[in-house]
């Protein structure tokens, strides 16, 4: 069976960070943006209205679709159901082609019969509002601002999440592991999390 790891995150936790060190540590595929993309091209939704849904809410709302003319559809009614359909199919794809690292889109609800290794990743807001300065330093919002939109984005995360799994998001039984990146090294953490993988056999019960 394939060692499957779903990285769930807070906005501005290192969590994308956490999953590509991971993956690079042990040698597993790392999937995240691309897996949008892929989206994009089964679905024929632009790449922008695609990553629109997946990160902010699901939407009945009518697509902005990418062919020269269109097709009266379910899909074009749905689009909602056509990204997640789609997400699943690529998703699980991907973990029965390898070992992988998969951050985010409900990946550790889609991958369940995969067993992955599910984890969350969060932060204190002054960590998470901290390390988006430190990758955006020409930011020019106020720490307030930055964390009504750092709370704005992971409640559209939760959004989607649990409009697809009936689940809520973050809840701490969901995951296997939880880990507060507010006094660690996001490049520590993945090192830490590596001994782990290499000793967790997602067979055994």
């Amino acid at each position: 069976m394939n060692k499957i790891i779903s990285i769930s995150r807070e906005f501005g936790s290192g969590g994308r960070e956490l999953g590509k060190r991971l993956a690079d540590n042990l040698g597993f595929a790392y999937y995240d943006k691309e897996i949008v993309q892929e989206i994009a091209n089964r679905s024929e939704l632009s790449l922008h209205y695609v990553n629109d849904i997946i990160e902010h809410r699901p939407s009945f709302s009518f697509p902005i679709h990418t062919g020269a003319s269109f097709v009266m559809t379910d899909s074009i009614w749905n689009p909602t159901q056509t990204i997640y359909s789609a997400q699943c199919e690529i998703l699980r794809e991907m973990a029965a082609k390898s070992d992988c690292v998969v951050v985010g889109r409900c990946s550790d609800y889609i991958l369940r019969d995969f067993k992955p290794l599910k984890i969350f990743v969060y932060a204190e807001m002054e960590h998470k509002i901290a390390r988006c300065r430190e990758k955006k330093p020409e930011e020019t919002r106020t720490d307030r601002q930055m964390a009504r939109m750092i709370k704005n984005i992971d409640k559209h995360r939760a959004k989607y999440y649990e409009f697809f799994t009936a689940h809520r998001w973050g809840n701490k039984r969901l995951y296997d592991i939880c880990i507060n990146t507010s006094h660690i090294s996001v490049k520590d953490a993945a090192a830490v999390l590596a001994e782990y993988v290499h000793l967790w056999d997602p067979s055994s019960e």
